[in-house]
């Protein structure tokens, strides 16, 4: 298992999700319907996910930069 690419597909639903919210939020007219509130959240989950994966890559770096310097001895 490679954490590095199961959070590099992490990343991509989370982008998708923000993106869409922004753009409802951004193209919204008066005549409609759309509960900022609830885009509000879906960004700020969004987001919460990308930074999560985000934090998996930088983790599995880290610990691959150790294994170098280990071998490196």
């Amino acid at each position: 298992m490679d954490p590095i690419a199961t959070a590099r597909y992490g990343l991509m639903p989370a982008e998708r999700r923000f993106e869409a919210s922004a753009v409802k939020i951004a193209t919204m007219r008066s005549d409609e319907s759309v509960d900022v509130g609830h885009e509000i959240v879906e960004m700020v989950q969004a987001k919460n996910a990308f930074s999560a994966n985000l934090s998996v890559i930088r983790f599995a770096q880290d610990m691959w930069d150790s294994l170098l310097q280990l071998q490196s001895k």
